[in-house]
């Protein structure tokens, strides 16, 4: 893929007041005086972190100052992939270290939504509430290691329901309301939970949502569930709905003045199980451990989003998505959280940016596709709100434009904003690419690797390279990687997910291109994966949701995502005999895919065609087909004598000329 070499000047420049204050600088001066080791850029510090890698993981427990009754006697056991052991002996507790912030001086959580029912929740109001939420799971016989799932909005309850299953070695699981039943039953059978937390509902768009039939139906097909916990979203609820017998009333939980009792877990022990989709089977379990997010969240969010305790961090996402993961990280360097819950473009575009000027936001972040829509729209948010307090602007989900990054400079804040967009993902809880407060930003190019991170763009061969588009990939273990994935024997699908490719590196699925000066673009994905804004969503499952319309012979479905192009996902549909895709049956197939996965999952364009692409195996040959319609040569992509149809390729061939002819 040829590249433009060129070096222009820096959209931002650091002032050397951020630069002393940033928590980078104090780390470097920190490192010189402890342990002294002198830095004197960041590519340095950068290449010590991902060399010395157990003098770096150790350097930041201790400047993290993580709490353990245990402390570490070593921190690897093996430097391998898939295997590593990191601080093996030592006992820690995410919760611990969340509530080590206790403060009268400033809020824990900020919260509003559609209703803008706003919402303020002292340091000490979040802990006396998990304590009292964590004595009664306990009462209900959640042990360590018990699976806790919730389906609940973006709300405080959310998170005072994550704290109190970490604070007492509880595994905890979300999945956001909107989510169709079969989408949450695919998630939480495999992993077999003991509580179920849910709302009554939801607002989005204006709506109102009720979800006490999803509810109905998770407590029926979930026979692990002992006890149930209602969480009054709605301002009515039907009380005497099935969903609701026996079910225990979330205020009455959290109502109890306890201490909280925090249990030391060891290291790998898992606290949280997320859910990422490859291109076949169910979606993946993914468990990570309370050390690993300890630490990989202090180096993404003290360092790569310079969060501390002054700081009010919003982040847009919704329960499903990592980043509410790594919205609620934000405590564990003590900065308030803000919440918001509902459609960001609801009455228009320009409520998030209220949202951020009400509460006096430091740090805003949302999807990059929340941006593109904001450019397109014409919204200027310094128009609508007092943008004052924000200091950095943070983005993922998908590339971000370079259109976007001059909107963004041009309409948002005072000048001074530090833009940061990021890329990791729901595998390692955070980011592999980030940005750094003390370094310019260059148009639509991401500042830095991630300490800790050994990130390379490997080719077609396997071997590194500068400046060109590869694979992206990771050569040393990070303790944020997953634990495993849940009921997975022999790690088959671990190892299938990461290291198929090349064995003990990590590929992660996206294309990247390294710059000469250390800085990233990521070019979208390099799989089959469905990547709607930032959340990523098997093929297979889309394809469960229409494959069982009886109009419906096969199908196949593509995501387009590109940087610098809108994202453009389609779906291929072979129709019966005498049947032809007329409107109603195109919003058939749109209601389907709405009410089984989500509404962001449906597709921009349904085309009826003539056959689907297979193997001879009879896989279908979704990557093969995007590259084809990226502009890649057929004879690149696929080899038609694995084919079982290759006459099929035909009309594809056809359709990516014709796209092309139109600069799509």
């Amino acid at each position: 893929m040829a590249i433009d070499n060129q070096h222009p000047a820096p959209i931002w420049q650091p002032t050397a007041e951020r630069i002393t204050n940033a928590n980078i600088t104090a780390y470097t001066q920190w490192l010189e005086k402890r342990l002294g080791r002198r830095f004197d850029d960041f590519p340095a510090l950068w290449e010590w972190s991902v060399t010395d890698i157990e003098g770096f993981w150790r350097s930041v427990w201790d400047y993290f100052g993580i709490i353990s009754p245990n402390p570490p006697t070593a921190v690897l056991e093996q430097r391998k992939m898939p295997g590593a052991v990191w601080f093996p002996g030592t006992r820690v507790n995410y919760a611990s270290q969340v509530f080590r912030h206790v403060s009268d001086e400033r809020p824990a959580i900020l919260f509003s939504d559609e209703a803008d029912t706003g919402q303020e929740i002292s340091w000490g109001g979040l802990q006396r509430q998990v304590a009292s939420l964590a004595a009664a799971l306990r009462g209900f016989g959640v042990v360590p290691g018990d699976r806790v799932v919730a389906c609940l909005p973006n709300r405080p309850e959310a998170v005072i329901a994550f704290l109190a299953c970490a604070s007492i070695g509880a595994i905890w699981s979300i999945c956001s309301p909107d989510m169709g039943a079969v989408s949450v039953l695919d998630r939480f059978r495999q992993i077999q939970p003991k509580v179920l937390i849910s709302g009554d509902g939801y607002r989005y768009g204006g709506k109102v949502f009720g979800t006490l039939d999803t509810l109905a139906e998770l407590r029926r097909e979930l026979d692990s569930v002992t006890h149930c916990v209602l969480v009054p979203v709605l301002d009515e609820c039907d009380l005497g709905h099935p969903a609701l017998v026996d079910a225990f009333h979330w205020a009455d939980l959290v109502a109890a003045d306890l201490p909280l009792e925090i249990e030391w877990v060891p290291f790998d022990h898992p606290l949280w199980i997320v859910y990422s989709s490859g291109t076949s089977g169910k979606p993946k379990a993914i468990v990570h451990g309370h050390g690993g997010i300890l630490l990989g969240m202090s180096v993404g969010l003290g360092f790569h989003n310079d969060l501390g305790p002054a700081d009010r961090y919003h982040w847009y996402s919704s329960t499903s998505w990592i980043m509410w993961n790594c919205q609620v990280g934000g405590l564990l360097l003590g900065s308030t959280i803000c919440l918001f819950d509902g459609n960001p473009g609801y009455p228009d575009l320009t409520t998030l940016w209220r949202f951020a000027g009400k509460v006096k936001a430091t740090l805003v972040g949302a999807g990059a596709a929340l941006y593109a829509a904001c450019l397109k729209a014409g919204i200027h948010p310094n128009e609508v709100a007092d943008l004052s307090a924000v200091r950095s602007i943070g983005s993922t989900g998908s590339p971000l434009s370079p259109e976007c990054y001059e909107w963004i400079y041009a309409n948002v804040g005072d000048g001074d904003i530090w833009l940061s967009p990021m890329s990791g993902g729901t595998d390692i809880a955070g980011p592999f690419i980030a940005g750094i407060p003390t370094m310019p930003v260059y148009l639509g190019e991401m500042q830095c690797r991630v300490l800790g991170a050994a990130i390379a763009s490997f080719d077609e061969g396997g071997q590194p390279v500068i400046d060109q588009v590869g694979e992206l990939v990771c050569v040393e273990p990070m303790p944020c990687m997953p634990l495993y994935f849940w009921n997975d024997a022999n790690n088959e699908r671990y190892l299938e997910s990461y290291f198929d490719t090349y064995p003990g590196i990590w590929r992660h699925g996206d294309w990247i291109r390294i710059t000469e000066r250390g800085g990233a673009i990521i070019y979208g994905r390099s799989d089959a994966t469905i990547n709607r804004h930032g959340i990523r969503m098997g093929t297979s499952e889309l394809y469960r949701a229409v494959d069982t319309l009886p109009e419906i012979l096969d199908s196949l479905v593509v995501d387009l995502e590109y940087l610098g192009r809108p994202s453009w996902m389609c779906l291929f549909v072979v129709l019966g005999q005498d049947v032809t895709l007329t409107e109603a049956l195109q919003e058939t197939i749109n209601a389907r895919i709405r009410t089984a996965l989500t509404a962001r999952h449906v597709p921009n364009e349904i085309l009826q065609v003539p056959a689907i692409p297979r193997t001879i195996s009879g896989k279908k040959l979704e990557l093969p087909i995007k590259k084809l319609l990226l502009g890649h040569a057929l004879e690149k992509v696929v080899n038609q004598g694995s084919m079982a149809n290759p006459e099929s390729l035909a009309w594809y061939v056809d359709f990516a000329a014709e796209r092309a002819s139109r600069g799509l």
